[in-house]
């Protein structure tokens, strides 16, 4: 579902989602309709683009979702200050309007492959499409098998959704986050997430694997999973 033209949206929150120590700084922004209604349906992995009302500069810019499509009260999105545009959504305070279009991209769309096992893959604020879909699957939970998500971020510092992420687990998801930088106390996967799932070697003859994040992960992984026995047809991107 795509309508071209751009519509308003209202800040409702933008939470610090990293350390305060970290020098990177990344925003969960809650955007809602400003008459209160349900935002526009979409597919787990969607995006919208969004732009500063009346402003040419800083160019508007594309981001996806990190809320569940069962969800719709508000799309939440995880911003990195980054760039102009994002150093001025990471500072919007509540109330403030933006202008939005979409949702577009073609998501994730895992309808035709209910019974397999998922992999969720991504590093960085490329989570946040994951989550989304996470979301949807624990909503669709007995409609796949095993579901594991493989996370990787720069540093613990860096980490994001920690709580939230340990709390999958209840749902019968296993999760694997892997620190490119591990300190003292991190027993975890040191690295990049692809060699976490050689470790793992999940069999790829039954499952589908979703990949969010930098081309250069998304290659990387892509490769991984072929020797895993992962078939083109079972690797999906948002996009």
């Amino acid at each position: 579902m795509h309508n071209s033209s751009a519509y308003r949206m209202r800040v409702k929150e933008n939470i610090r989602m990293v350390d305060p120590a970290c020098h990177d700084t990344v925003m969960q922004l809650t955007l809602a309709s400003p008459d209160g209604a349900d935002v526009r349906s979409f597919t787990a992995g969607q995006y919208v683009r969004l732009a500063i009302p009346g402003v040419k500069e800083p160019a508007a810019g594309y981001f996806a979702i990190a809320s569940g499509p069962e969800s719709l009260s508000s799309y939440q999105f995880y911003i990195k200050n980054a760039g102009p545009l994002s150093a001025y959504l990471c500072d919007m305070q509540a109330g403030a309007e933006l202008e939005v279009e979409g949702p577009m991209g073609k998501g994730f769309d895992l309808n035709t492959h209910k019974g397999k096992d998922v992999y969720l893959i991504g590093v960085g604020t490329g989570i946040a499409p994951l989550r989304s879909l996470w979301n949807h699957i624990i909503c669709h939970r007995s409609d796949f098998g095993k579901v594991a998500i493989y996370a990787g971020f720069r540093t613990a510092m860096h980490q994001m959704l920690t709580d939230e992420l340990a709390e999958l687990a209840s749902h019968d998801i296993e999760v694997s986050i892997t620190l490119e930088a591990g300190h003292d106390s991190w027993d975890g996967p040191i690295g990049y997430v692809q060699h976490a799932l050689e470790n793992d070697a999940p069999d790829g003859s039954h499952a589908v694997a979703c990949l969010a994040g930098m081309s250069a992960m998304v290659d990387a992984c892509t490769e991984t999973l072929h020797h895993l026995g992962f078939d083109e047809s079972c690797i999906l991107l948002n996009y």
